[in-house]
């Protein structure tokens, strides 16, 4: 979305505070705002009235670099539920500025991903997996996300398990979380490599204004399968 600043509202704050339970550090000190999250951003009444009717909205996230008691900055991390087939709902990712790494790990812990995105760069996270994402870069992170409206994100795995399966320090090195005692070490592959059978490339946004009915697929995953066929 182009001047996408001109079509937001006021941001819910994430607060450093509200990160406490998913970092590596258990004794980390740490306050003030992390990031902003704009929550069903759209470029016009009709815009927001198409998502509307698919249940599903547009997102936009800012992320100002920070080390977080040797982290790099994240967000807290948390799963999907299921719908109503028994299929994870998903979530379609895009960079607007900065770098993003997303940290993807399925629910039954058999696959951990760090993937790699920069400006431009799509990411999907496929049905199934929780995710994190972090800054590792000296510059914002912004990004774009289309998601379902229809569920409530679910924290409290994250939060049991002090965070994600790895977490990313300061040098840029992943070290595993040892609330986690067997996970595969994490494939590191860049965003275009990920989800090969992924149609979606190029601005997301531009799905919303094409009025793109594959985007069913935030809501009814389990009818297009052949978007989520994952990397190996």
């Amino acid at each position: 979305m182009e001047n996408w600043r001109e079509h937001v509202g006021v941001p819910e704050i994430r607060y450093l505070e509200d990160l406490r339970s998913v970092l590596r550090d258990r004794e980390c000190s740490c306050s003030g705002p992390a990031y902003s999250m704009y929550r069903d951003v759209a470029a016009s009444p009709s815009d927001r009235v198409w998502m509307a009717s698919l249940g599903i909205r547009f997102d936009i996230t800012c992320i100002p670099p920070a080390i977080v008691c040797g982290e790099h900055v994240k967000t807290k991390g948390h799963y999907h539920p299921k719908n109503a087939a028994g299929a994870g709902y998903p979530e379609i990712y895009q960079v607007f500025e900065g770098k993003a790494h997303y940290l993807l790990q399925a629910r039954d812990l058999s696959e951990v991903f760090l993937v790699e995105a920069m400006p431009g760069d799509t990411v999907v996270v496929p049905p199934g997996f929780g995710h994190v994402t972090i800054n590792p870069e000296r510059g914002e992170l912004v990004m774009a996300n289309l998601v379902s409206a229809e569920f409530s994100s679910e924290y409290g795995f994250y939060e049991a398990h002090r965070g994600a399966a790895y977490y990313e320090l300061s040098d840029g090195t992943l070290e595993k979380n040892p609330e986690y005692p067997l996970v595969p070490e994490p494939v590191r592959v860049p965003a275009a490599g990920f989800l090969p059978g992924s149609p979606f490339r190029g601005p997301i946004y531009d799905l919303v204004k094409e009025r793109d009915l594959r985007l069913w697929c935030l809501n009814h995953p389990e009818r297009f399968l052949e978007f989520f066929t994952r990397a190996g």
